[in-house]
């Protein structure tokens, strides 16, 4: 039989910069973040020191414009990076979506003062941002939020919590959605609080079931002020500022979900090829290899469906509908490929030993993270079918 084992990924980059990128990040993967990936997660280490590596490389900045210190990279690059750094560690990955989820409502709807002042710090200066959308009785549901900002002269006092925050308590900027108007989406706007700003707590991190390194908390805002020069978008403007992200971090998490699943079948072929059972290894029993095509497919499939969704992003062309079914597609294909890859490797699948457990674990939370897989189908029946009757 020929080599088993498992091959780089084939990537389709649409220049040689964009290949000489990715070569950039797996050899960054392989020597700062692979080593201590299991270990760290074990322990719930935060690897902020990673973050500042991929600052100063500038991978927290691929996509966005380099007039502000951004990569210039079409979003067709930047989420095949977010793949291999998810397919090594998911707090990695996911980390760089939700930065750069943090930094769209100022990049695409600040003013040139404000992105002048704010973005390249954001971009390329060491700094973590959150995404505060999410509260405790509005996740699904977001138009609803109740945290509230009054406004008094050219100050506005932000009062609330907000819930399910990656890097909530360390991030050095947030995002955050908050209400200034009625109710409804429309009586939303967006704001860029500071990390540090009088005021802003967070709870302790949750105790989740995978992502272990990466903090989730509840952020309180008890009489935060914040300038109006920090109000991004006009009043009332938030609620799309926050649904335009969505689509595009939508994309991050689907970049991701499939390489976690890359990850998971890599580790499923490789134990394949090197255990024997039955006086021949196992990957030549037809039941097992059916099992692996079956992996492959759904990978390449989801990897096709995102980039297929970036290219319109890139391309200026209505995406959103494509967002949602990538990310549907791609996080449903995660959890049946690490579920599978336990079950390949048998009892040693179900140890801490290996890492497949640990990657069908992360693989649950993509399925809900930035939109639930049955918010993700209403999405796509809404671009099909119209507006639910009332």
């Amino acid at each position: 039989m020929t080599d088993h084992g498992p091959q780089p990924v084939e990537r389709q980059l649409p220049t040689e910069e964009a290949r000489d990128l990715i070569a950039l990040v797996r050899d960054l993967v392989r020597r700062e973040i692979e080593p201590r990936a299991a270990e760290e997660e074990d322990a719930g280490h935060f690897p902020r020191e990673v973050f500042r590596l991929l600052s100063t490389a500038g991978l927290l900045a691929l996509p966005y414009a380099e007039e502000f210190g951004g990569g210039g990279q079409p979003y067709e690059v930047y989420l095949q990076v977010l793949e291999e750094l998810a397919a090594t560690r998911l707090t990695v990955g996911l980390g760089v979506s939700v930065h750069t989820l943090a930094c769209h409502a100022l990049a695409g709807y600040g003013t040139k003062e404000q992105q002048a002042e704010h973005l390249p710090a954001m971009l390329g200066g060491g700094l973590l941002g959150a995404y505060c959308l999410s509260e405790p009785s509005a996740g699904s549901d977001a138009a609803s939020l109740r945290t509230r900002a009054t406004r008094d002269g050219d100050t506005w006092t932000l009062e609330g919590t907000k819930a399910w925050i990656t890097h909530g308590g360390i991030a050095d900027f947030y995002t955050v959605l908050a209400r200034t108007g009625g109710e409804g989406a429309h009586g939303i706007t967006a704001f860029l609080v500071p990390g540090d700003a009088p005021g802003l707590t967070a709870a302790p991190p949750e105790r989740k079931m995978g992502m272990k390194g990466s903090p989730t908390a509840q952020l309180h805002f008890d009489g935060v002020r914040v300038p109006d020069a920090r109000r991004v978008g006009e009043e009332g403007q938030g609620f799309a500022i926050a649904l335009s992200a969505l689509d595009s971090g939508r994309l991050g998490i689907s970049a991701c979900a499939i390489g976690i699943a890359q990850a998971a079948l890599d580790e499923a072929l490789a134990f394949l090829a090197g255990r024997r059972q039955f006086g021949r290894p196992l990957a030549d029993f037809q039941g097992l290899r059916f099992m692996l095509a079956d992996m492959a497919t759904q990978i390449e499939a989801g990897r096709a469906l995102y980039l297929a969704a970036a290219r319109l992003r890139d391309a200026g062309l209505p995406f959103s509908k494509q967002a949602a079914m990538a990310k549907l597609f791609c996080t449903d294909a995660a959890m049946r490929v690490t579920t599978d890859a336990v079950q390949l490797l048998g009892g040693y699948g179900y140890t801490a030993d290996f890492p497949v457990e640990r990657y069908m674990r992360e693989a649950k939370v993509l399925q809900i993270v930035e939109g639930t897989n049955q918010i993700q189908r209403m999405v796509v029946a809404r671009h099909l079918a119209g507006p639910e009757s009332r």
